[in-house]
Protein backbone atom coordinates (compact mmCIF):
# COMPACT_ATOMS: atom_id res chain seq x y z
CA UNK A 1 0.00 0.00 0.00
CA UNK A 2 1.26 3.56 -1.04
CA UNK A 3 -0.28 6.88 0.45
CA UNK A 4 1.29 10.17 -1.68
CA UNK A 5 1.08 13.61 0.01
CA UNK A 6 2.47 16.89 -0.30
CA UNK A 7 4.58 16.46 2.33
CA UNK A 8 5.95 14.53 5.05
CA UNK A 9 7.54 15.57 8.61
CA UNK A 10 9.23 12.65 10.61
CA UNK A 11 9.17 13.48 14.13
CA UNK A 12 6.83 14.84 16.37
CA UNK A 13 9.49 17.71 18.23
CA UNK A 14 10.18 21.04 18.56
CA UNK A 15 10.23 21.94 15.18
CA UNK A 16 8.02 19.10 13.98
CA UNK A 17 4.05 20.33 14.78
CA UNK A 18 4.30 24.30 13.95
CA UNK A 19 6.15 23.21 10.88
CA UNK A 20 3.02 20.79 9.99
CA UNK A 21 0.56 23.40 10.92
CA UNK A 22 2.31 25.93 8.40
CA UNK A 23 2.36 23.38 5.85
CA UNK A 24 -1.39 22.59 6.37
CA UNK A 25 -2.77 25.96 6.76
CA UNK A 26 -1.44 26.37 3.35
CA UNK A 27 -3.19 23.40 2.07
CA UNK A 28 -0.94 20.89 1.89
CA UNK A 29 -1.75 17.73 2.78
CA UNK A 30 1.00 16.12 5.48
CA UNK A 31 2.18 12.86 6.95
CA UNK A 32 3.60 13.51 10.61
CA UNK A 33 5.63 10.37 11.29
CA UNK A 34 6.45 10.13 14.96
CA UNK A 35 7.67 6.72 16.35
CA UNK A 36 6.99 7.21 20.19
CA UNK A 37 5.95 10.17 21.73
CA UNK A 38 4.49 13.12 20.61
CA UNK A 39 6.53 16.64 21.56
CA UNK A 40 10.02 15.11 21.25
CA UNK A 41 12.70 15.78 24.00
CA UNK A 42 12.15 19.22 25.25
CA UNK A 43 8.22 18.00 26.31
CA UNK A 44 8.88 14.37 27.53
CA UNK A 45 12.53 14.06 28.67
CA UNK A 46 14.11 17.51 28.42
CA UNK A 47 12.93 21.00 29.20
CA UNK A 48 9.76 20.41 30.82
CA UNK A 49 9.94 17.24 33.19
CA UNK A 50 13.85 18.59 33.72
CA UNK A 51 13.12 22.12 34.84
CA UNK A 52 9.86 21.09 36.49
CA UNK A 53 12.16 18.56 38.71
CA UNK A 54 14.32 21.60 39.33
CA UNK A 55 12.14 23.41 41.20
CA UNK A 56 11.59 20.99 43.23
CA UNK A 57 14.79 20.76 44.89
CA UNK A 58 14.61 24.77 44.72
CA UNK A 59 11.85 24.63 47.29
CA UNK A 60 13.57 22.18 49.10
CA UNK A 61 16.89 24.39 48.76
CA UNK A 62 14.72 27.33 50.06
CA UNK A 63 12.69 25.50 52.90
CA UNK A 64 15.87 24.94 54.02
CA UNK A 65 17.25 27.96 54.45
CA UNK A 66 14.15 29.66 55.80
CA UNK A 67 15.76 30.75 59.00
CA UNK A 68 18.13 33.21 57.17
CA UNK A 69 14.87 35.04 55.54
CA UNK A 70 13.08 35.01 59.35
CA UNK A 71 10.75 31.95 58.50
CA UNK A 72 10.47 29.30 61.05
CA UNK A 73 9.59 26.03 59.50
CA UNK A 74 8.74 23.34 62.48
CA UNK A 75 10.02 20.04 61.82
CA UNK A 76 12.30 18.56 59.50
CA UNK A 77 12.32 19.14 55.76
CA UNK A 78 11.45 15.65 53.77
CA UNK A 79 11.65 14.46 50.39
CA UNK A 80 8.82 13.10 48.99
CA UNK A 81 10.58 11.21 45.55
CA UNK A 82 7.37 9.22 44.10
CA UNK A 83 5.53 12.75 44.49
CA UNK A 84 8.85 14.53 42.93
CA UNK A 85 8.77 12.39 39.98
CA UNK A 86 4.69 12.06 39.97
CA UNK A 87 4.93 16.19 39.31
CA UNK A 88 7.06 16.34 36.73
CA UNK A 89 5.41 13.56 34.92
CA UNK A 90 2.35 15.02 34.93
CA UNK A 91 3.69 18.19 33.66
CA UNK A 92 5.06 16.76 30.77
CA UNK A 93 1.96 14.24 30.35
CA UNK A 94 -0.23 17.88 29.95
CA UNK A 95 2.06 19.18 27.86
CA UNK A 96 2.26 16.31 25.43
CA UNK A 97 -1.19 16.14 25.53
CA UNK A 98 -1.82 20.11 24.68
CA UNK A 99 0.17 18.85 21.53
CA UNK A 100 -1.55 16.03 20.45
CA UNK A 101 -4.75 17.74 20.36
CA UNK A 102 -3.64 20.85 18.49
CA UNK A 103 -2.07 18.26 16.03
CA UNK A 104 -5.52 16.66 16.10
CA UNK A 105 -7.35 19.97 14.80
CA UNK A 106 -5.33 20.29 11.82
CA UNK A 107 -7.23 19.53 8.96
CA UNK A 108 -5.01 18.14 6.04
CA UNK A 109 -2.52 16.08 9.34
CA UNK A 110 -2.33 12.63 9.29
CA UNK A 111 -0.41 11.33 12.55
CA UNK A 112 1.19 7.69 11.92
CA UNK A 113 2.35 6.30 14.61
CA UNK A 114 5.55 4.15 13.33
CA UNK A 115 9.24 3.94 12.85
CA UNK A 116 10.58 5.62 9.44
CA UNK A 117 12.46 4.65 7.00
CA UNK A 118 14.03 5.53 3.31
CA UNK A 119 13.21 3.46 0.53
CA UNK A 120 14.39 6.50 -1.98
CA UNK A 121 14.65 10.44 -1.31
CA UNK A 122 10.72 10.47 -2.50
CA UNK A 123 9.65 7.53 -0.52
CA UNK A 124 9.36 6.64 3.58
CA UNK A 125 8.38 2.68 4.69
CA UNK A 126 5.86 3.49 8.18
CA UNK A 127 5.27 0.40 9.44
CA UNK A 128 3.59 -1.78 6.41
CA UNK A 129 2.91 1.12 3.87
CA UNK A 130 4.57 3.05 2.05
CA UNK A 131 4.15 7.06 1.84
CA UNK A 132 5.39 9.37 -0.90
CA UNK A 133 5.97 13.09 -1.21
CA UNK A 134 8.13 15.79 -2.84
CA UNK A 135 8.97 17.87 0.46
CA UNK A 136 10.63 15.41 3.39
CA UNK A 137 11.43 17.58 6.35
CA UNK A 138 13.28 15.21 9.12
CA UNK A 139 12.96 16.40 12.64
CA UNK A 140 14.25 13.01 14.43
CA UNK A 141 15.95 14.70 17.57
CA UNK A 142 18.48 12.71 19.82
CA UNK A 143 19.30 10.56 22.48
CA UNK A 144 21.79 10.18 25.11
CA UNK A 145 25.29 9.34 24.33
CA UNK A 146 26.33 5.68 25.67
CA UNK A 147 30.04 5.53 25.12
CA UNK A 148 31.86 2.65 25.31
CA UNK A 149 34.02 3.23 28.73
CA UNK A 150 35.34 -0.13 30.21
CA UNK A 151 32.32 -2.21 32.65
CA UNK A 152 29.59 -0.10 31.53
CA UNK A 153 28.04 -3.23 30.29
CA UNK A 154 27.86 -4.87 33.15
CA UNK A 155 26.07 -2.36 35.58
CA UNK A 156 23.68 -0.25 35.47
CA UNK A 157 23.39 3.69 34.13
CA UNK A 158 20.77 6.27 33.82
CA UNK A 159 20.44 8.66 31.60
CA UNK A 160 18.74 11.73 31.42
CA UNK A 161 15.75 10.05 30.36
CA UNK A 162 15.59 7.37 32.62
CA UNK A 163 16.76 9.17 35.86
CA UNK A 164 13.42 11.18 35.58
CA UNK A 165 11.54 7.85 36.99
CA UNK A 166 13.52 7.71 39.83
CA UNK A 167 10.90 6.81 42.86
CA UNK A 168 13.74 6.99 45.54
CA UNK A 169 16.43 9.47 46.58
CA UNK A 170 19.82 7.73 45.46
CA UNK A 171 22.38 7.27 48.39
CA UNK A 172 25.32 8.38 46.17
CA UNK A 173 24.70 9.60 42.48
CA UNK A 174 27.84 9.47 40.58
CA UNK A 175 27.90 11.36 37.47
CA UNK A 176 29.82 11.43 34.69
CA UNK A 177 30.54 14.18 32.78
CA UNK A 178 30.89 18.09 33.79
CA UNK A 179 28.71 20.01 31.52
CA UNK A 180 25.10 21.41 31.65
CA UNK A 181 23.05 18.31 31.46
CA UNK A 182 25.03 16.60 34.27
CA UNK A 183 25.01 19.87 36.57
CA UNK A 184 21.70 20.05 36.50
CA UNK A 185 20.97 16.62 37.78
CA UNK A 186 23.74 16.81 39.95
CA UNK A 187 22.11 19.98 42.50
CA UNK A 188 18.82 18.52 41.96
CA UNK A 189 20.00 15.33 43.53
CA UNK A 190 22.07 17.08 46.23
CA UNK A 191 19.08 18.98 47.24
CA UNK A 192 17.19 16.44 47.56
CA UNK A 193 19.74 14.59 49.83
CA UNK A 194 21.68 12.37 47.72
CA UNK A 195 25.82 12.46 48.51
CA UNK A 196 27.04 13.80 44.51
CA UNK A 197 30.32 13.49 42.74
CA UNK A 198 30.52 14.62 39.25
CA UNK A 199 33.13 13.01 37.30
CA UNK A 200 34.80 15.12 34.73
CA UNK A 201 37.79 14.14 32.04
CA UNK A 202 38.56 17.58 31.89
CA UNK A 203 40.44 20.21 33.67
CA UNK A 204 37.46 21.99 34.93
CA UNK A 205 33.64 21.75 34.26
CA UNK A 206 31.24 23.26 31.60
CA UNK A 207 34.37 23.81 29.58
CA UNK A 208 32.88 25.67 27.15
CA UNK A 209 32.57 28.84 29.00
CA UNK A 210 35.39 31.14 29.82
CA UNK A 211 37.66 29.67 33.13
CA UNK A 212 36.21 32.72 35.36
CA UNK A 213 32.17 30.86 34.74
CA UNK A 214 33.55 27.48 35.13
CA UNK A 215 35.35 27.99 38.50
CA UNK A 216 32.65 30.32 39.75
CA UNK A 217 30.25 27.62 38.76
CA UNK A 218 32.67 24.68 40.58
CA UNK A 219 32.72 27.21 43.89
CA UNK A 220 28.67 27.34 43.65
CA UNK A 221 28.04 23.89 43.37
CA UNK A 222 31.00 22.94 46.02
CA UNK A 223 29.35 24.89 48.73
CA UNK A 224 26.68 22.68 48.33
CA UNK A 225 28.31 19.49 49.26
CA UNK A 226 28.44 18.29 45.20
CA UNK A 227 32.26 16.49 45.15
CA UNK A 228 34.36 16.89 41.92
CA UNK A 229 36.72 14.75 40.50
CA UNK A 230 38.53 16.29 37.62
CA UNK A 231 41.32 15.17 34.98
CA UNK A 232 39.72 11.94 35.34
CA UNK A 233 42.21 9.79 32.79
CA UNK A 234 40.43 6.51 32.65
CA UNK A 235 36.56 6.29 34.01
CA UNK A 236 35.76 2.77 34.33
CA UNK A 237 33.03 0.66 36.31
CA UNK A 238 32.67 -2.45 37.77
CA UNK A 239 29.83 -3.83 40.44
CA UNK A 240 30.81 -3.50 43.95
CA UNK A 241 29.11 -4.97 47.37
CA UNK A 242 27.97 -1.56 48.21
CA UNK A 243 27.18 -0.27 44.82
CA UNK A 244 29.21 0.72 41.58
CA UNK A 245 32.49 1.38 41.72
CA UNK A 246 33.55 4.26 38.64
CA UNK A 247 37.28 4.01 38.40
CA UNK A 248 38.51 7.55 37.62
CA UNK A 249 42.09 7.10 38.10
CA UNK A 250 43.13 10.91 38.93
CA UNK A 251 46.31 12.28 40.08
CA UNK A 252 44.73 13.68 43.45
CA UNK A 253 42.19 11.39 45.41
CA UNK A 254 40.74 7.91 45.69
CA UNK A 255 41.01 5.91 42.55
CA UNK A 256 37.46 5.23 42.74
CA UNK A 257 34.13 6.36 43.65
CA UNK A 258 31.81 4.33 45.00
CA UNK A 259 28.02 5.25 44.18
CA UNK A 260 24.62 3.57 44.50
CA UNK A 261 23.62 5.01 40.89
CA UNK A 262 25.19 6.21 37.85
CA UNK A 263 24.21 9.21 35.24
CA UNK A 264 26.04 9.09 32.18
CA UNK A 265 26.00 12.80 30.89
CA UNK A 266 28.37 12.60 28.26
CA UNK A 267 26.66 14.35 25.05
CA UNK A 268 23.95 12.72 22.62
CA UNK A 269 23.74 11.60 19.29
CA UNK A 270 21.50 11.83 16.60
CA UNK A 271 18.19 9.33 15.97
CA UNK A 272 19.43 9.13 12.53
CA UNK A 273 21.34 5.85 12.51
CA UNK A 274 18.12 3.50 11.75
CA UNK A 275 16.92 6.03 9.44
CA UNK A 276 18.01 4.76 6.07
CA UNK A 277 20.07 7.78 5.34
CA UNK A 278 22.15 5.95 2.34
CA UNK A 279 18.65 4.71 0.29
CA UNK A 280 17.87 8.80 0.30
CA UNK A 281 21.66 9.64 -0.78
CA UNK A 282 22.04 11.84 2.28
CA UNK A 283 25.28 13.24 3.21
CA UNK A 284 26.07 12.40 7.14
CA UNK A 285 29.25 12.80 9.47
CA UNK A 286 30.71 9.95 11.38
CA UNK A 287 28.14 11.17 14.08
CA UNK A 288 25.51 10.68 12.09
CA UNK A 289 24.25 14.32 11.94
CA UNK A 290 22.57 15.05 8.37
CA UNK A 291 24.55 17.53 6.81
CA UNK A 292 22.67 20.72 5.89
CA UNK A 293 23.20 24.56 4.53
CA UNK A 294 22.54 27.19 5.91
CA UNK A 295 18.50 27.19 4.74
CA UNK A 296 18.61 23.73 6.05
CA UNK A 297 18.20 21.97 3.02
CA UNK A 298 20.54 18.83 2.59
CA UNK A 299 22.24 17.44 -0.60
CA UNK A 300 19.42 16.07 -1.85
CA UNK A 301 16.30 18.01 -3.07
CA UNK A 302 13.19 17.98 -1.67
CA UNK A 303 14.71 16.92 1.83
CA UNK A 304 15.24 18.78 4.78
CA UNK A 305 16.71 18.68 8.22
CA UNK A 306 16.30 20.85 11.18
CA UNK A 307 16.72 20.25 15.07
CA UNK A 308 19.57 17.74 17.15
CA UNK A 309 19.90 15.97 13.82
CA UNK A 310 21.80 18.69 11.62
CA UNK A 311 24.42 19.34 14.23
CA UNK A 312 23.45 23.12 14.15
CA UNK A 313 21.99 23.22 17.51
CA UNK A 314 20.88 21.32 20.30
CA UNK A 315 18.48 23.22 21.93
CA UNK A 316 14.61 23.39 22.10
CA UNK A 317 14.90 27.18 20.68
CA UNK A 318 16.84 26.76 17.88
CA UNK A 319 15.34 23.90 16.70
CA UNK A 320 12.09 26.05 16.80
CA UNK A 321 13.72 28.92 14.87
CA UNK A 322 15.14 25.95 12.27
CA UNK A 323 11.13 26.05 11.63
CA UNK A 324 10.66 29.04 11.04
CA UNK A 325 13.74 29.38 9.03
CA UNK A 326 12.37 27.08 6.42
CA UNK A 327 8.66 27.78 6.96
CA UNK A 328 9.57 31.58 5.90
CA UNK A 329 11.75 30.71 2.94
CA UNK A 330 9.17 28.11 1.61
CA UNK A 331 5.86 29.66 2.40
CA UNK A 332 7.49 33.07 2.48
CA UNK A 333 9.22 33.65 0.19
CA UNK A 334 11.92 34.92 2.36
CA UNK A 335 15.48 33.73 2.63
CA UNK A 336 16.51 33.59 6.15
CA UNK A 337 19.63 31.44 7.52
CA UNK A 338 20.56 29.74 10.02
CA UNK A 339 24.08 31.57 10.03
CA UNK A 340 22.10 34.97 11.16
CA UNK A 341 20.97 33.74 14.75
CA UNK A 342 23.14 34.40 17.60
CA UNK A 343 24.18 31.15 19.87
CA UNK A 344 22.64 31.67 23.12
CA UNK A 345 21.14 29.26 25.92
CA UNK A 346 21.02 29.02 29.38
CA UNK A 347 22.32 26.34 31.95
CA UNK A 348 19.53 25.73 34.62
CA UNK A 349 21.58 24.81 37.91
CA UNK A 350 20.26 27.72 40.57
CA UNK A 351 21.64 30.36 40.34
CA UNK A 352 21.02 30.35 36.50
CA UNK A 353 23.53 30.80 33.78
CA UNK A 354 22.16 32.97 30.70
CA UNK A 355 24.60 33.00 27.93
CA UNK A 356 24.91 34.80 24.11
CA UNK A 357 27.47 35.25 21.90
CA UNK A 358 31.45 35.03 22.54
CA UNK A 359 33.08 34.66 25.80
CA UNK A 360 36.76 36.27 26.25
CA UNK A 361 38.57 33.75 25.15
CA UNK A 362 37.12 33.07 21.77
CA UNK A 363 36.84 36.54 21.06
CA UNK A 364 40.73 37.19 21.30
CA UNK A 365 41.10 33.38 19.67
CA UNK A 366 39.28 35.25 16.51
CA UNK A 367 41.29 38.46 16.73
CA UNK A 368 38.89 40.54 18.55
CA UNK A 369 40.77 43.56 20.56
CA UNK A 370 38.22 43.32 23.36
CA UNK A 371 36.92 44.85 26.49
CA UNK A 372 35.53 43.70 29.61
CA UNK A 373 32.95 44.91 32.11
CA UNK A 374 32.20 43.07 34.89
CA UNK A 375 30.55 42.86 38.42
CA UNK A 376 30.21 40.32 41.16
CA UNK A 377 26.20 39.87 42.07
CA UNK A 378 27.72 40.87 45.32
CA UNK A 379 27.38 44.11 44.54
CA UNK A 380 24.11 43.68 42.72
CA UNK A 381 21.19 45.03 45.25
CA UNK A 382 18.51 43.01 44.15
CA UNK A 383 20.98 39.45 44.39
CA UNK A 384 21.80 40.71 47.70
CA UNK A 385 18.01 41.29 48.90
CA UNK A 386 17.20 37.75 47.13
CA UNK A 387 20.24 36.66 49.89
CA UNK A 388 21.19 35.09 46.68
CA UNK A 389 24.31 37.01 45.71
CA UNK A 390 26.91 34.48 44.07
CA UNK A 391 27.63 34.33 40.89
CA UNK A 392 28.40 37.65 38.11
CA UNK A 393 28.09 39.03 35.27
CA UNK A 394 30.14 40.50 32.53
CA UNK A 395 29.78 41.61 28.77
CA UNK A 396 32.35 41.65 26.32
CA UNK A 397 32.93 44.21 23.73
CA UNK A 398 35.01 44.64 20.37
CA UNK A 399 37.06 48.06 21.66
CA UNK A 400 37.31 48.98 17.93
CA UNK A 401 33.82 49.20 16.95
CA UNK A 402 32.06 49.31 20.19
CA UNK A 403 29.73 46.18 18.90
CA UNK A 404 28.76 44.02 22.04
CA UNK A 405 30.52 40.45 21.19
CA UNK A 406 28.80 38.31 24.29
CA UNK A 407 27.52 38.51 27.73
CA UNK A 408 27.65 36.08 30.74
CA UNK A 409 25.80 36.27 33.61
CA UNK A 410 25.42 33.58 36.45
CA UNK A 411 23.03 35.03 39.12
CA UNK A 412 19.61 35.46 40.03
CA UNK A 413 17.33 35.47 36.91
CA UNK A 414 20.54 35.41 34.80
CA UNK A 415 18.34 33.22 32.26
CA UNK A 416 15.75 36.20 31.85
CA UNK A 417 18.23 39.03 32.14
CA UNK A 418 20.46 37.66 29.81
CA UNK A 419 18.15 38.69 26.87
CA UNK A 420 19.05 42.33 27.31
CA UNK A 421 22.40 41.63 25.64
CA UNK A 422 20.80 39.02 23.30
CA UNK A 423 18.45 41.85 21.86
CA UNK A 424 20.54 44.32 21.60
CA UNK A 425 23.09 42.24 19.64
CA UNK A 426 20.42 41.36 17.68
CA UNK A 427 19.63 44.88 16.73
CA UNK A 428 23.35 46.06 16.10
CA UNK A 429 23.27 48.49 19.47
CA UNK A 430 26.73 49.16 20.70
CA UNK A 431 27.89 49.27 24.28
CA UNK A 432 27.40 53.00 24.53
CA UNK A 433 23.70 52.22 23.57
CA UNK A 434 23.78 50.02 26.05
CA UNK A 435 25.56 52.22 28.87
CA UNK A 436 22.90 55.11 27.83
CA UNK A 437 19.77 52.66 28.52
CA UNK A 438 17.87 53.45 31.48
CA UNK A 439 16.83 50.01 33.28
CA UNK A 440 14.12 49.42 36.23
CA UNK A 441 15.43 49.68 39.66
CA UNK A 442 16.00 47.19 41.58
CA UNK A 443 16.42 44.40 38.87
CA UNK A 444 19.10 42.38 37.90
CA UNK A 445 19.73 43.73 34.80
CA UNK A 446 19.67 47.42 35.79
CA UNK A 447 23.66 46.89 36.40
CA UNK A 448 23.98 45.56 32.56
CA UNK A 449 24.15 49.56 31.80
CA UNK A 450 26.14 50.60 34.95
CA UNK A 451 28.70 47.01 33.49
CA UNK A 452 28.82 49.11 29.87
CA UNK A 453 29.96 52.44 31.17
CA UNK A 454 32.57 50.67 32.94
CA UNK A 455 34.84 48.65 30.51
CA UNK A 456 38.30 47.65 30.76
CA UNK A 457 40.51 45.93 28.59
CA UNK A 458 40.46 42.50 28.22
Amino acid sequence: MTRAFDAIVVGAGQAGPPLVGRLTAAGMKVALVERHLVGGTCVNTGCTPTKAMVASAYAAHLARRAGDYGVRIAGDIAIDMPAVTARLQGIAAKSRHNNETWLAGMDGCTLIREQARFLAPDRLQVGDETITAPRIFLNVGGRALLPDMPGIGEIDVLTNSSILELTEVPAHLVVIGGSYIGLEFAQAFRRFGAEVTVIEKGSRIASREDEDVSEALRQILAEEGIAFRLNAECIHFAKHPEGIAAGVACTEGEPAVIGSHVLIAVGRRPNTDDLGLDAAGLAHDAHGYIGVNDRLETNVAGIWALGDCNGRGAFTHTSYNDFEIVAANLLDGADRRVIDRLPCYGLFVDPPLGRVGMGEAEAKAKGHRIKVGKRAMTRVGRAVEKGEAKGFMKIVVDADSDAILGGAILGPGGDEAVHVILDMMQTGQTATSLAHTVHIHPTVAELLPTIAGELKPG
